[in-house]
């Protein structure tokens, strides 16, 4: 699913990642841990496309990433990848719906199946009543799985989390790691989730650790 060759990143003469290899599965949820400054967001955005690799390879489903175009890319990243953030990223001026169904109107969807799909995935995350509700209405557990359906809504094969449950108290943490697994048993995502938090890390198939650039 996805296969990561010799990865290396600098930023100026800070050499932030040192050559990872590294395999996952489909259908995997990893964890990827560490102390900050390993590199594990740097890792995540290179696999997620939003950033290049000095040298090495991304591949996802077979694809070779690091050979796409910028607008390839851009289509490729649209249609496989989801991302799920620790602070939402939602847009406040429209509605949770609305939020969601972005990505399709990305991909050229029309507003009826746009929609259609945004209902299914409320409906799946139990915020349908909450449809019409801005970002600023909703709780913090409200908008990380409006987030996460968002992230859902053209139905991409791998889903990528930093962080996802940082700003979230310890109810809507386990309510949202449980999330995790719900949508891999529903959808079949791969997911590869950056974390601090030690139970998210401690319930997924494989923890990866990272430390100084290096997997360890």
């Amino acid at each position: 699913m996805i296969t990561v060759n010799n990865i290396t990143k600098s930023f100026g003469s800070l050499q932030v990642l040192k050559g990872i290899d590294l395999h996952i599965e489909k259908g995997e949820v990893v964890s990827i841990v560490g102390p900050s400054g390993a590199g594990k967001t740097t890792l995540l955005q290179i696999i997620g496309t939003l950033d290049r690799p000095d040298s090495g390879t991304v591949s996802i489903n077979g694809i070779d990433t690091t050979t796409l175009s910028a607008k390839r890319l851009a289509d490729f990243r649209n249609s496989n990848i989801g991302f799920v953030f620790q602070f939402h990223q939602l847009l406040p001026e429209f509605t949770a719906i609305e939020n969601i169904m972005i990505p399709a109107f990305i991909a050229g969807k029309g507003p009826g199946e746009a929609r259609q799909r945004a209902e299914e995935l409320l409906t799946f995350m139990n915020l349908t009543e909450r449809a019409g509700h801005k970002p600023a209405e909703l709780s913090g557990g409200e908008k990380q799985r409006v987030a996460v359906a968002r992230a859902l809504m053209n139905n991409p094969a791998v889903i990528l989390a930093d962080e996802p449950s940082g700003s979230l108290d310890s109810k809507n943490k386990e309510e949202l790691h449980q999330l995790f697994f719900d949508l891999r048993e529903r959808f079949g995502q791969t997911f590869v989730i950056v974390t601090h938090d030690e139970s998210l890390a401690a319930i997924t198939d494989r923890t990866i650790k990272m430390k100084d650039g290096l997997l360890i």
